[in-house]
């Protein structure tokens, strides 16, 4: 009978250890996590987006899991009696020269198989009507979902296949058939790294050396007033420009009917640093000595500068989205929960742009995975279980 331990109770490990439990009958399946419960970083600060996979390179791991976890979601979301919504989402252009990036991007979309329509202004204010746009494209299998509670419904499956789930369990270490935990020793016969924020350097305790390095980078959202929550029906999201790492910040309507705005992206000052008040020295210093991210920063300086001046100063976060919004103001935002996203970086400075998934006997390591991760979850999950039928046992 084997024995898997799977590492993190993100919605990556947590569809990973279903996945085994109904691939693997008979094995034991043990998902540890030091949090005391489950989805306590990336996957419970996520903005519940069901990504649809427009923005990724055509045969790529995030476009083919991403347009098929899509569906894989909502149809589990469903199965299960999980609020969501298939609501789609609009990418508007604003000025004339985003108009040639989005058509770009509606040429990629084409590529990987979505359903996009180009819409006139016109047409995009049908959908949205207090929008800005001079072009828009709709992507229309974007959905919203609450992923914490996909993973309240994975934990109990689990269970109910006969795996566990073993929370306030720190990894400290490794040993030939054995996971070391601050709660004691599990036998493994295959280790599955979905450590997220953590996960370079479980790989690193494991004896892998990974070419990435983990860099977290914070999101900060605003909500909107509950009396300008009808500005937004949707999703709105800016076109993105491909000189920079990250989409810039959108609109996002939650399933529980809050709006959400944003996310910039900012160093932050630990790996899992919610606010400028969270601070990790050692966190710190590995992001200082690693040149990736020096080459990284570099390369985006303005950009960088640009987004830590946007979390200092509401009234430039609230211009940010009237380029996409212009009736908002910075009296309609609250401020919400921020999140961290694990990004990997290489050394030579360039965002790991697709998921990386490395394999060894006896063990597998999700060595990147930010979005569209939660969304892609249940095929992940399928993809590790289909790598560990290639590995030999530790």
């Amino acid at each position: 009978m084997a024995r898997y331990v799977v590492i993190g109770a993100g919605i990556v490990g947590l569809a990973t250890a279903h996945r085994l439990t109904l691939d693997r009958p008979g094995a034991r399946v043990t998902v540890v996590d030091k949090e005391p419960c489950v989805a306590a970083h990336q996957t419970g600060h996520n903005s519940g987006v069901i990504h649809a996979g427009v923005y990724y390179k055509p045969g790529s791991l995030k476009a083919t899991l991403s347009r098929a976890g899509s569906a894989s979601m909502v149809a589990f979301a469903r199965e299960h009696g999980i609020p969501v919504e298939t609501c789609g989402k609009l990418i508007v252009a604003t000025a004339a020269d985003e108009l040639p990036r989005l058509t770009a991007l509606f040429e990629r979309a084409t590529a990987n198989g979505l359903p996009v329509r180009m819409l006139s202004p016109a047409e995009a204010s049908e959908y949205e009507p207090h929008v800005s746009a001079l072009a828009a494209m709709h992507v229309a299998s974007t959905g919203i979902v609450d992923y914490t509670a996909v993973c309240e419904v994975l934990a109990r499956l689990i269970a109910d296949g006969g795996g566990r789930i073993r929370l306030g369990a720190a990894v400290t270490g490794f040993r030939h058939g054995v996971v070391e935990t601050s709660t004691g020793d599990i036998p493994a016969d295959f280790v599955i790294n979905c450590a997220g924020l953590q996960s370079d350097r479980i790989a690193r305790l494991a004896g892998i050396r990974p070419g990435a390095r983990i860099v977290p980078f914070r999101g900060e959202y605003y909500e909107l007033r509950e009396d300008r929550r009808h500005l937004v029906n949707g999703l709105i999201y800016p076109v993105p420009d491909p000189r920079f790492p990250f989409l810039g910040v959108h609109l996002t309507r939650m399933i529980d009917g809050s709006v959400h705005a944003g996310p910039n992206a900012v160093l932050a000052t630990a790996r899992e640093g919610y606010s400028w008040r969270r601070f990790s020295a050692r966190d710190l210093a590995e992001v200082a000595a690693f040149p990736g991210m020096w080459r990284l920063a570099r390369r985006h300086l303005g950009y960088g500068l640009t987004e830590v001046r946007r979390s200092l100063s509401r009234p430039l976060f609230a211009r940010s989205l009237a380029r996409l919004v212009p009736e908002i103001t910075e009296a309609d935002l609250v401020p919400a929960e921020a999140g961290v996203r694990a990004q990997a970086i290489l050394p030579s400075g360039e965002l790991v742009d697709d998921f990386l998934i490395e394999s060894r006997d006896g063990q597998v390591h999700v060595l990147n995975a930010p979005s569209p991760a939660a969304t892609s979850s249940l095929e992940i999950a399928k993809h590790i279980v289909a790598q560990l039928g290639a590995i030999s046992p530790n």
